[in-house]
């Protein structure tokens, strides 16, 4: 039996098909297919089944993780959407915060907002701060702007009410009314989707649920038909932010917590594997076609945080921390307008995809600067699967970049590595040293298909020390899906100062939020042996107008109120102290918002399994000439196979190393050893 993962990205879906037996893995890539992501995966579950030499009723595990939310928003291709919110409260979602991008450009300009002004529908009805009634919920008025959706053409709703986190009666109605008038209507409730204070984070995350969910049910739909037409048996899970497993079903009710759901993936396999090597601080490197994802895992715990900006909109629901930035091996480079060369955020993407792919490109991306240089072999993209035209990259780099510059090709083309190199490094940056972190007790985990062939510039101008590249790099993605489990977070606001007093209420919200969590880990079908709970607060300082996580993990919830506000205390303190730099002693803790985690395990494949001979050498396949930089100029290079590498071998700079979805760059003074389980360990100068 197998276990499966696939990774739907912007230009290639991976997969990866581990045997359950003998933990050794099969890597598959293929170009996506962006007008309905489910043929590419079809198609991949059908190659790689037949790779292996076996039929769907093999697989045990299929997991999947996808970008299809962040690009619906990116591009603006949701399905036409209306709010129904409290009387006075329809423009919340256009008013937001009085925050800015940057605060010193004043051309940038906030999106519009994804319901427009005569689909945001007001309901008389309100409840106070408490979440006592004020105002019964007018339930003519409900049925009325059901009428008008239905003439409207709309095919989703999102329902906002003011408190409705304190109490979501008025929207559970509403809800009813809803579904029962308008059944193929796609209906969000807020205190479903997001039951936390701030209206505006809750009104936009609920909106931009509602706006994915048609078509992310459709194509999850989808999806699960395509891969039961290759005779698989198991029902699909769908990963999410959270670096966890959920159900297509789960997944199609809630499309908004799938927003990093991909790049998610590829950092809980790094940490995994950044753990069993021995390196469990790293600062996660994903290169893609068309982004570059960093994180930061430290003791080999990734960081997490609860809001993010997806397309310049608020996104508030609990996931791993990363950063992203348009950098990636279809970015495009281009002369603004006063001739200065950019590169990003725009992507040739998997269509028509960089000039080389012969596909219809006409604009230079960083993958054609990467094919003159000799950095990327012609005739080995995807292991000689995906043909390349190098000329035409020559002939675009040429006619968009070395000429209006007056440069020669390889100036020009270095000149595009460059400026990506420095925007991936300044990405870095923002995620740890800006954060108070030193680099130097980092590794950089290179993965995605560019990811090691950028990693050994980018950890030089950082000054880190080593570079880790997991076996088949360019599909840890869909691996580290494997290394999940399933899990949900549930969230409750609850507004109250700390102290010995208010654990007993904690502890009662916290025991019905287990009865929730417990009611999901049914449906699922786990055993109780193979559940657990993480629970956290979020809490600030009294007068303070943000907060910090702290984790209750280990503390006795339903002990005595004393003790456990001591441990609690401290822990904030510890917290607030890590992010700000200071704390307050003496100041009253205001505790805000619940958060349960629930957990449901699953089996994961071995990471001890070998995946490189253990003989063979270090014996080069041949060598051709590289352009390094204009200090080095071409130097010819040794190529290896890194499938021949044996375990234990030494690699010196300059050298490339190749496999089927990634090619490693070692520079001139840095050095690289296949380890024990098959992992490439890279070493700078100092």
């Amino acid at each position: 039996m197998i276990r499966v993962g696939i990774d739907v990205g912007g230009t290639f879906t991976d997969l990866v098909a581990v045997d359950e037996a003998s933990g050794a893995a099969r890597h598959f890539k293929l170009p996506s297919t962006p007008a309905d992501p489910a043929i590419g995966i079809s198609d991949g579950v059908a190659a790689l089944l037949g790779e292996v030499g076996l039929t769907g009723d093999a697989v045990a595990f299929l997991g999947h993780g996808t970008t299809v939310v962040t690009n619906l928003i990116i591009e603006r291709r949701g399905a036409p959407t209306a709010l129904l919110t409290t009387a006075g409260f329809r423009d919340v979602l256009e008013i937001g915060r009085q925050t800015r991008p940057d605060l010193y450009d004043y051309t940038v300009e906030r999106p519009p907002a994804l319901v427009p002004r005569h689909l945001r529908i007001e309901i008389p009805e309100r409840l106070d701060a408490d979440g006592n009634v004020l105002l019964p919920l007018d339930e003519a008025a409900v049925e009325a702007a059901a009428a008008r959706l239905k003439t409207e053409g709309v095919a989703a709703v999102a329902v906002g009410f003011l408190h409705s986190y304190k109490n979501d009666a008025h929207e559970r109605r509403t809800g009813e009314i809803l579904r029962h008038l308008l059944p193929e209507m796609f209906v969000a409730l807020s205190s479903e989707v997001l039951p936390e204070f701030r209206e505006f984070e809750r009104l936009s995350t609920t909106v931009i649920n509602a706006y994915a969910g048609p078509r992310m049910a459709r194509y999850l739909a989808g999806f699960a038909e395509r891969v039961a037409a290759q005779g698989t048996r198991v029902p699909p899970y769908v990963f999410h932010s959270n670096g966890g497993l959920m159900s297509i079903d789960t997944a199609a009710r809630f499309p908004v917590r799938t927003c990093v759901s991909g790049p998610a993936a590829g950092v809980i396999g790094a940490s995994a594997i950044g753990v069993a090597a021995g390196f469990p601080d790293l600062v996660t490197f994903d290169v893609g076609g068309t982004s570059t994802d960093v994180s930061l895992v430290e003791a080999g715990r990734p960081a997490f945080t609860a809001e993010r900006i997806v397309a310049g909109y608020p996104v508030r629901v609990p996931m791993i921390d990363i950063e992203a930035i348009g950098a990636g091996g279809g970015s495009i480079a281009r002369l603004d307008d006063a001739g200065a060369l950019k590169v990003g955020p725009h992507s040739a993407g998997a269509d028509p995809g960089p000039a080389a792919y012969g596909r219809g490109g006409t604009e230079p991306t960083v993958t054609d600067a990467n094919l003159v240089l000799g950095r990327l072999n012609p005739g080995f993209l995807l292991a000689g699967r995906l043909k390349v035209d190098i000329e035409a990259a020559r002939r675009v780099l040429t006619e968009r970049i070395a000429v209006p510059l007056g440069l020669s090709v390889e100036a020009a083309a270095e000149g595009v590595l460059r400026i990506a190199n420095a925007g991936m490094a300044r990405a870095i940056r923002s995620i740890s040293t800006e954060r108070g972190r030193d680099l130097r007790r980092f590794s950089l985990f290179a993965y995605g298909g560019a990811g090691p062939l950028h990693a050994g510039d980018v950890a030089r101008e950082l000054g880190m020390p080593r570079i880790i590249m997991p076996a088949e790099p360019g599909t840890l993605c869909a691996r580290g899906i494997l290394h999940s489990d399933l899990s949900f977070d549930l969230v409750r606001t609850r507004i109250t100062m700390a102290g010995p007093a208010a654990w007993r209420e904690i502890a009662a919200a916290f025991a019905e939020l287990s009865r929730s969590a417990a009611e999901i880990l049914d449906r699922e079908r786990v055993p109780a042996a193979d559940r657990q709970a993480l629970h956290g607060v979020d809490a600030r300082y009294e007068g303070q107008n943000f907060e910090v996580h702290v984790s209750l993990h280990g503390v006795i919830l339903d002990g005595e109120g004393a003790a456990i506000d001591a441990e609690f205390t401290r822990r904030f303190r510890a917290a607030h102290a890590e992010i700000y730099g200071y704390d307050i002693p003496g100041r009253a803790i205001e505790i805000v918002t619940l958060r349960l985690k629930t957990i449901g395990a699953v089996p994961k494949p071995s990471l001890s399994a070998v995946v490189a001979p253990v003989d063979g050498g270090t014996t080069e396949t041949g060598s051709r000439r590289v352009y390094f930089d204009t200090a080095t100029g071409w130097a010819e290079t040794l190529v290896y196979d890194r499938a021949h590498l044996a375990l234990g071998a030494s690699i010196a700079g300059p050298a490339i190393i190749e496999e089927m979805s990634a090619t490693t760059l070692l520079h001139p003074g840095q050095s690289a050893t296949i380890d024990l389980a098959g992992n490439l360990i890279v070493t700078l100068p100092p």
